[in-house]
């Protein structure tokens, strides 16, 4: 059962990622989101790099909101997400 293990480590790592990112409370609503999704998650799962991506989200604590690193396969994903998402009206 080492795949589960590696699943539910690799969903743990996006979801840390979303949250690290402020990504979180920007996944848009619609129909294709739910491809998107899955498309980010087979991506997640495909990465080579889990160590360095674990290592990156360790050196972000504290520091706020900050973008996805390059390394990152949904880096382009997490990016349009954030950058669709509605500005407060105070800033």
């Amino acid at each position: 059962m080492r795949w589960v293990e590696e699943m539910n480590g690799r969903a743990g790592l996006m979801r840390r990622m979303l949250e690290t990112i402020g990504a979180m409370d920007q996944i848009p609503e619609g129909t294709c989101v739910g491809q998107d999704i899955r498309q980010a998650v087979d991506r997640c799962i495909c990465c080579e790099k889990a160590e360095s991506c674990h290592q990156w989200l360790q050196d972000q604590s504290g520091k706020g909101i900050v973008r996805p690193p390059d390394m990152c396969p949904n880096a382009g994903l997490f990016n349009k997400w954030l950058d669709n998402a509605p500005q407060d009206a105070d800033a």
